[in-house]
């Protein structure tokens, strides 16, 4: 059968090639994929095949796609024959049969449980896809062509492993023994364009209202902790509160894996480094937190509090360091709080609890909860103000709340934000500075779609 020449920068449709492997089982589909690529590799090694041209790897798997399936006898259609040629091309230069997922821009989250089981995030929500990989040693090989380069290693002695893909999508990995069922690769994704605090209110994350509170908040450098659990969007807040730092600010950036899209030009980031291939040279974010205090900030931005390093946040923050960001995996604004007190202990200070509980008091000064709700959507719960202490207890008061009403027939949340009328202590502060915040924003207002 002939071989029909297709436009050599065919865009890859995921639809399309859905509808395409369809026609024969996923299985064999990749079967031949994997046979197409090695077979490329017979006669020149991976490097030189790399180091090609995208066109000419192209002609290369075109050529080798011809020859194979004339060997095995399938006379397939010209369009599936190209779409093994270009997933053939996706094994030389990207990361095998999640490369499409990782080029499309709606999917959120690529949930690799084995190698026939793959599930996307999209909308807030989970599906099964059809792709699938050849093999375990298949899915291992993409986990090695993601951590190799990083100089990490995955491995019996080492099964797990936390890495960042060139474009910034996190990535975590982990392998027998400890994965019972074979590798599991989790790679969260984010938008390579950073969302802005119109597209929030937009989404219904927050309201607009909620954006110039918010807005006031951060420049008149109150400390605040955003709350919430996996997948709920505290790194997207995080980021959009930040983007309300005023651009003559030094700003310090400490992150496990760099994820933080900050628009000011006087940013520096820092990433922590775990051990190396023996055991030596891990750089903890603690240590970082400490050494940014030393980098003349205006602002430190901890992408998420896990540990020890809570206690050396919240000395910078009672020690003249105000207008500090982080997040923290929590289930409230109260839950929040308890998480800090534990975590400043994880640092093995001898404080009692009570005294913990003081800084923690003094340092912070507004908790934002963000859910991921049962329709996939997120959005801002709850927002607490930390008042202070009363006897041994953290007073908490809420701004805002999310009255979530029901649920309609389509499954979408009904509800909406809600001020709860209560001005913050803080308010003096603000008008100390010369922000004004109009009365407004802590009264309900049945029309509150004002633009931010």
């Amino acid at each position: 059968m002939g071989y029909e020449m297709l436009e050599k920068d065919q865009a890859y449709d995921l639809e399309t090639s859905g509808a395409l492997v369809s026609e024969m089982s996923s299985k064999k589909f990749v079967e031949l994929v994997v046979s197409v690529h090695e077979r490329m590799l017979e006669g020149i090694d991976a490097a030189e095949l790399q180091s090609l041209s995208k066109e000419e790897k192209l002609r290369r798997s075109r050529e080798t796609v011809t020859s194979l399936l004339k060997t095995e006898g399938l006379p397939l259609p010209s369009k599936l024959r190209h779409q093994i040629a270009v997933e053939a091309v996706a094994e030389i230069s990207g990361y095998g049969p999640i490369q499409p997922l990782l080029d499309d821009p709606t999917i959120t989250e690529i949930m690799v449980n084995g190698p026939d089981k793959i599930y996307i995030e999209r909308d807030g929500k989970l599906y099964r896809e059809s792709r699938v990989f050849k093999d375990t040693n298949h899915v291992m090989r993409v986990i090695e062509r993601i951590v190799l380069p990083l100089g990490r290693r995955i491995d019996e002695s080492s099964p797990m492993v936390d890495a960042r893909l060139p474009d910034g999508s996190r990535v975590n990995a982990i392998i027998p023994p400890l994965a019972v069922k074979g590798p599991t690769l989790t790679v969260r994704k984010f938008s390579k364009e950073p969302y802005t605090v119109d597209d929030l209110v937009r989404f219904g994350t927050m309201t607009d209202w909620m954006a110039e509170f918010f807005s006031a908040c951060v420049q008149a450098k109150l400390n605040i902790l955003v709350s919430g659990g996996t997948g709920s969007g505290k790194t997207t807040t995080l980021n959009v509160l930040s983007s309300f730092v005023p651009s003559d600010e030094r700003i310090v950036t400490i992150e496990d894996a760099a994820e933080l899209q900050l628009q000011q030009e006087h940013v520096v980031t820092l990433e922590s480094r775990p051990a190396n291939l023996e055991g030596r040279g891990e750089i903890a974010i603690r240590q970082l937190v400490r050494n940014a205090l030393r980098m003349r900030p205006d602002r430190i931005i901890v992408g998420e509090v896990r540990g020890g390093e809570a206690l050396d946040m919240l000395q910078a923050m009672n020690t003249g360091h105000d207008g500090s960001l982080s997040t923290a995996h929590t289930n409230s604004p109260r839950d929040a709080l308890a998480r800090l007190e534990t975590m400043t202990l994880m640092a093995g200070t001898d404080l009692p609890s009570r005294a913990v509980r003081e800084q923690i008091a003094a340092a912070m000064n507004l908790i934002v909860h963000q859910a991921r709700l049962r329709d996939g959507s997120r959005k801002v719960v709850q927002v607490s103000e930390v008042q202070g202490m009363e006897g041994d207890v953290i007073v908490l008061q809420d701004i805002f709340i999310f009255d979530q009403k029901g649920v309609d027939a389509n499954g979408n949340v009904i509800g909406e934000h809600k001020p709860t009328g209560l001005r913050p202590k803080f308010i003096q502060r603000l008008a100390q500075q010369g922000i004004e915040l109009p009365v407004d924003v802590f009264r309900f207002q049945d029309d509150k779609r004002r633009r931010f």
